[in-house]
């Protein structure tokens, strides 16, 4: 009986050296629970970024951007768009033909102030209007070539210029938005990896916990059958055994949950949302991210030149701006000058001899407001616009500069608790492999076995969520300086 209760003990420890050490091995414990198995495929965080940026109906939203801000820019473009202009009109009564008039012109705007415009005449009738009198002598047909110049309002630009340069500012506003919108969709990602992360490689934990208290109890009841322990230590054997099962259930619907989670944003190319297969698991390469001062303050003035957020800023100052502009221009005198150069006979081939000052048509058009309300109220109102968004993008500017700070000071933080935490594992698996010596010596009882097993326990889950909390502040760090990761810098 004795030989059978001693093979008994010896069986139990040499179970929990199998099962707690790997010592021999030069593994530990924790070591193995971040050993991918054989039947996984591991899904990294790069892979994942891939699939969200080619597929996610946001990131896909976002691409609409670059062509909404194409269409803009052809729409500005629009108002400079050759013009043909045809006006025919004709009256006949009682069998006479009082007139026919017909003017045909191309009109050429341009990016320069004035706009030249040809055209031809052909203009016949007995009641013409003397002012469209033109000789038979080449068929009633006149040609003119003129220009339109303003000397006074739309000089310096106008709403056609301001418009074309409002849309290619609107092109650079989209690509801000669309690095904006990108990166915030990353960083959600990114939390969501890594909670999912944190809930399977501390569900594989709690899955050990169990295995190793269901092996506790089956041997403790051998052991009390056998007179070698006291009932009682069955009782608490199973009350482990019970406590690990719920915090294994509940770490199971985690797990599950945060699965269900992360495939809201695996789509394929054609559109289809896409579930996480069971065989896909986390990995994560365990390298500290560490910045010198030098590097800090590099990306935090990267982060004030191209962080989204102030690039949007400063390019609706630019935008502002024009608007003011504009706005200085309407307190100007409208005065218009129109001068066309007539040729007649007409000649395609302009084989007469031309003569500015004595075929033409000349006009001046002049208008002011007096007292100018709307338009230096349109001026006043602007350059407040101005002002506000000036205080604005002060303000986010220093946001994001300390939103950079904060996020690294708790990156480095949570680098050194991380690593004391990884420490205390290392030593808690000490601890129990030498209680289990005593236990094997007889110096040592289940109870202190199983308060051992349990700091262990608690130990390795937070050290998982210590590397969860650094990969997502990683990821924060990333966010805050306007990049998708330091290596685009």
């Amino acid at each position: 009986m004795r030989r059978i209760m001693k093979r008994s003990k010896t069986q139990f420890i040499v179970f929990f050296y199998l099962l707690c050490g790997f010592y021999s091995m030069g593994q530990t414990l924790t070591d193995a629970i971040f050993s991918i198995p054989d039947t996984a495929r591991s899904f990294s965080i790069e892979s994942f970024y891939y699939i969200v940026i080619a597929n996610h109906p946001v990131a896909r939203q976002t691409n609409l951007l670059t062509d909404v801000a194409k269409q803009e820019i052809r729409l500005a473009r629009g108002n400079f768009d050759p013009k043909i202009e045809v006006q025919y009109l004709t009256k006949n009564f009682n069998d006479t033909e009082y007139y026919q008039v017909f003017n045909g012109s191309l009109a050429l705007p341009t990016l320069l102030p004035f706009d030249p415009k040809i055209g031809v005449e052909r203009n016949e009738g007995q009641y013409l209007n003397p002012e469209r009198f033109i000789s038979n002598q080449f068929n009633y047909k006149q040609f003119y070539a003129g220009i339109s110049l303003p000397l006074g309002r739309g000089l310096i630009t106008d709403e056609r210029r301001i418009a074309l340069k409002q849309a290619e500012l609107f092109k650079d506003l989209t690509e801000a938005e669309q690095v904006k919108q990108l990166n915030y969709l990353l960083l959600n990602a990114a939390k969501d990896y890594w909670h999912w992360y944190n809930a399977y490689y501390n569900f594989r934990l709690l899955n050990r916990g169990v295995e190793v208290a269901n092996e506790i109890f089956q041997r403790t009841k051998i052991n009390a059958e056998l007179g070698e322990a006291a009932p009682i230590d069955t009782i608490q054997a199973k009350i482990t055994l019970q406590q690990r099962l719920i915090e294994q259930q509940e770490a199971l619907l985690d797990f599950q949950n945060t699965g269900i989670v992360l495939s809201t944003y695996l789509w394929d190319s054609l559109g289809n949302p896409l579930a996480l297969t069971p065989a896909l698991v986390p990995v994560l390469k365990r390298d500290l991210l560490v910045l010198s001062t030098g590097e800090l303050e590099e990306l935090t003035e990267q982060a004030r030149k191209n962080h989204p957020e102030l690039q949007k800023l400063a390019i609706t100052l630019l935008r502002l701006e024009n608007e003011r502009k504009l706005a200085a221009e309407f307190l100007k005198p409208r005065l218009d000058l129109n001068y066309s150069l007539l040729n007649q006979p007409f000649d395609p081939e302009w084989n007469t001899n031309v003569n500015l000052s004595e075929n033409y048509k000349f006009g001046v058009d002049f208008s002011f407001p007096v007292l100018l309300r709307k338009e230096r109220s349109k001026l006043a109102l602007t350059r407040l616009k101005i002002s506000g968004t000036q205080y604005e993008r002060n303000l986010a500017e220093r946001q994001v500069v300390n939103e950079i700070n904060t996020t690294h000071n708790a990156l480095v933080n949570t680098a050194a608790i991380m690593n004391n935490q990884a420490s205390m594992v290392s030593n808690y698996e000490r601890i129990l492999q030498a209680e289990l010596l005593n236990f094997e010596n007889g110096e040592s009882d289940l109870f202190k076995i199983n308060i051992q097993q349990e700091k262990l326990i608690q130990a390795q889950t937070k050290l998982v969520k210590l590397m969860a909390d650094y990969e997502k502040q990683k990821a924060m760090l990333y966010w805050a300086a306007g990049v998708r990761n330091l290596g685009a810098l």
